[in-house]
């Protein structure tokens, strides 16, 4: 089927999230899953929203030459030292037409064009077709993930907090510095621009914390969203799984009522444990995926998918 690629621009909007909004639900449905997205497509404008604040012009569709309608469309975010691939979907009606692949070979083209020429994103590890799609692009899943869900009590957590959550605080302005030395370390990565869009929070929807280590360093922070299209926790960075767990308390206590999903990686088994003994739940599992190079983390990593953070 013939297409263009081409950017996506202000009158692409509203299409460009009913086409998220109908493509993830209708593949979750056809799995015997509950939808993602709920409230209707204007609720997932927030991926537009967000990644045009971020970095405009970063972002593709493609459009059928035969109907000008969208076929599919995907976000990328270029960081320091990596480039993050962002939601990318496609139509159900084009299933199976090459619209995935053409949009992907895009985003490696471009990411060819950088120093770093590194490509991540954090993928579904039951979507099969998906996996193909980025494992035959040379993607190799490097660390996995269990999406935990908890329906949070008006009351809050349950138990006994966390020995430091008391020492989280309120991120501002002057950690930026400090808190991409702390992922530089942990992931080998930083993403100067997202924290500071975090910490201003001019949507008013994201909160930003941290956790004082000694002296002038920091020992984890935690940005999380509040929108209603993406109540989720990430990302994270720790230096200890203790220190994750306070900030994940504090985070999710922000949220009563509602049901954040937190990303814990797998192996951290102590996390996992506590995030059982608060009453979650496991809803997904994902993969960070990464085309090019990949430093092991030396510590926690939480991701996110808005934006997205490999």
């Amino acid at each position: 089927m013939e297409m263009v690629l081409r950017p996506m621009t202000e009158a692409d909007r509203a299409e460009v999230a009913e086409l998220i909004y109908c493509s993830i639900n209708t593949w979750y449905g056809q799995h015997g899953c509950p939808p993602i997205f709920r409230g209707g497509p204007a609720v997932t404008e927030v991926f537009f929203d967000v990644y045009n604040d971020l970095t405009p012009g970063c972002n593709v569709v493609a459009e059928s030459l035969a109907n000008g309608r969208l076929m599919g469309s995907c976000f990328y975010h270029p960081r320091p030292r990596h480039v993050s691939l962002g939601i990318m979907t496609v139509h159900p009606n084009y299933a199976g037409c090459g619209v995935g692949r053409r949009l992907l070979q895009h985003i490696i083209d471009f990411t060819e064009t950088t120093p770093h020429r590194t490509l991540r994103l954090t993928q579904s590890a039951i979507n099969v077709d998906s996996f193909s799609l980025y494992n035959k692009a040379g993607f190799v899943p490097q660390y996995s993930y269990q999406d935990m869900i908890i329906q949070m009590p008006s009351t809050g957590l349950p138990g006994v907090a966390p020995a430091r959550a008391g020492a989280v605080r309120d991120a501002t302005l002057a950690d930026v510095a400090t808190m991409a030395a702390l992922e530089l370390e942990v992931s080998g990565i930083t993403r100067d621009l997202d924290y500071r869009y975090c910490i201003r929070n001019e949507r008013g929807f994201w909160h930003t914390a941290v956790l004082e280590g000694p002296g002038r360093t920091l020992d984890g922070f935690m940005i999380s969203s509040g929108h209603p299209a993406m109540n989720l926790l990430g990302p994270c960075l720790a230096r200890t799984e203790e220190a994750a767990a306070a900030l994940i308390y504090r985070e999710f206590n922000r949220y009563p009522g509602r049901s954040p999903v937190c990303l814990i990686p797998m192996d951290k088994s102590q996390l996992v444990r506590t995030m059982y003994g608060w009453g979650a739940r496991n809803c997904e599992m994902h993969f960070c995926q990464v085309r090019g190079e990949f430093q092991p983390f030396q510590g926690v990593n939480i991701p996110t998918f808005l934006p997205e953070t490999g």
